[in-house]
């Protein structure tokens, strides 16, 4: 076999067509199987041709069908939308808001809405139920990053963001309550179990 011209290597020629190559690569390694230099050597001449078929494809030159795999041809995957609007979102906000599992909604869920019915059927416990609703709020927070100072800080602006919320929806919707025994302090406390919530399970 001749050393210099891969297509020689092979017994083809250019205008070979790639059945025409493939078959006599076959044939080649099935006539000197056993003999590894050999079979190394022509499979050096067949990818040697398979390159050379791929220039002369993209050069035009060719038409090469559509089944021939090389695998030297890489295509680059298109970029994923989900990434590129993840890149597009503020750092800080991304620091800032937490993706939540199932149970970690649920739990403070549940936990914060017993609360509030503690205080409107229990009106004397307002004041123990919102000391129990900050502290919850604490733990929520520090177990997601271990951070105390974050989580004491995001659990006092809950407290103080809930309870003047409260008290201003319970001033434009104090007409509402004339037949019912709900009164500032037990709707503010409502209102702020629900902002402890919020902020316990959305923030990190």
């Amino acid at each position: 076999m001749s050393e210099q011209n891969p297509y020689d290597q092979l017994g083809v020629t250019k205008d070979s067509s790639f059945d025409e190559i493939q078959a006599a690569r076959n044939r080649l390694c099935a006539e000197f199987n056993g003999d590894a230099e050999q079979v190394k050597k022509i499979e050096a001449a067949y990818d040697a041709v398979l390159m050379d078929r791929l220039r002369m494809r993209q050069e035009g030159k060719i038409k090469v069908p559509e089944g021939i795999r090389f695998p030297e041809r890489v295509v680059e995957p298109s970029p994923s939308p989900v990434q590129i609007a993840t890149s597009r979102s503020p750092q800080w906000l991304q620091r800032l808001i937490d993706t939540p599992s199932r149970m970690d909604i649920l739990l403070p869920a549940g936990i914060f809405v017993g609360l509030a019915a503690l205080v409107i059927f229990v009106p004397t416990a307002v004041q123990f139920s919102l000391i129990v609703g900050v502290g919850l709020a604490f733990y929520f927070l520090y177990r997601k990053e271990q951070k105390l100072g974050r989580a004491v800080l995001l659990g006092f602006a809950g407290l103080i963001v809930g309870l003047l919320l409260g008290g201003g929806l319970f001033n434009l919707l104090e007409s509402t309550w004339v037949s019912t025994h709900i009164t500032i302090d037990t709707f503010a406390s409502a209102v702020t179990f629900l902002a402890l919530w919020l902020i316990s399970s959305f923030l990190r």
